[in-house]
């Protein structure tokens, strides 16, 4: 259900790889909340469309949008369609990536550069789409999508581990520039989530090292921190890795 006269009402998200996992649950949640979503895969229809439908079942507004962001046609599809379909962009969730997995020396330079570029490249060509839009309102959030990989390493992930820590100086380099414009810019680093594992990632590797809350984490404690980050509280927010890992890395 749908909550009422809450502070982002009438605010209007791009939530990218929206149609599984975490940017599923990060799209139903901002919607929960008074925001209209654009629902993002790049080539599921049918999943994304199914997420744009439990919005609107739930009270929300949602609509899908196929799209390669790692194009210049595809991104600036992805934040014409939010414009076309609720007036603007207020807040851009970079969540779309490759959960690729396999030892460094076998790994082609057409796998480096594809998983770069879902993370990397979408969020650049994203976010510039985007920010034209929220300049104009003074008034911004960007959220990339970090991993607990980035800082404690995991075998057999050079290049989505790379990826990762690319978007941490991408987001603080955003976070400085953009500031004088109301936007703010962060990253959320999530620790062993619980989630759908496509193909390519492989069986999930074995915990070294457990979490001192020691469970998985849940896809909606994600979205939950998301939340909070566009929300008036956090206005004073920007330029940080905000980990949600049970404890594993603390950060420091």
């Amino acid at each position: 259900m749908t909550n009422t006269e809450t502070p982002l009402d009438g605010k209007v998200a791009v939530v990218t790889g929206s149609a599984r996992n975490i940017g599923r649950a990060t799209a139903k949640r901002l919607a929960d909340y008074g925001v209209s979503v654009v629902v993002n895969a790049v080539q599921d229809s049918e999943a994304a469309d199914a997420v744009a439908h439990e919005i609107f079942e739930a009270g929300g507004r949602a609509v899908a949008h196929i799209a390669d962001i790692t194009t210049e046609d595809g991104a600036n599809g992805l934040i014409d369609a939010a414009v076309k379909a609720f007036g603007g962009v207020d807040i851009l969730v970079c969540n779309a990536s490759i959960r690729a997995q396999k030892p460094f020396q076998e790994i082609t330079l057409d796998e480096w550069h594809r998983t770069l570029a879902v993370p990397l490249d979408g969020t650049f060509l994203c976010a510039r789409a985007a920010t034209t839009h929220m300049k104009a309102k003074r008034w911004g959030r960007i959220i990339t999508l970090g991993g607990i990989s980035t800082y404690i390493g995991t075998a057999n992930r050079a290049h989505a581990v790379t990826a990762k820590a690319g978007l941490v100086g991408l987001t603080r380099a955003l976070a400085v520039e953009l500031a004088p414009h109301g936007i703010t810019c962060n990253v959320v680093s999530p620790g062993h989530i619980e989630t759908e594992r496509p193909a390519s990632a492989g069986a999930r590797p074995p915990l070294v090292q457990k979490p001192a809350i020691d469970r998985f984490g849940d896809v909606n404690e994600i979205a939950g921190m998301i939340h909070y980050l566009c929300l008036p509280e956090a206005n004073y927010i920007t330029g940080q890795t905000m980990h949600v890992n049970g404890g594993l890395y603390f950060g420091v």
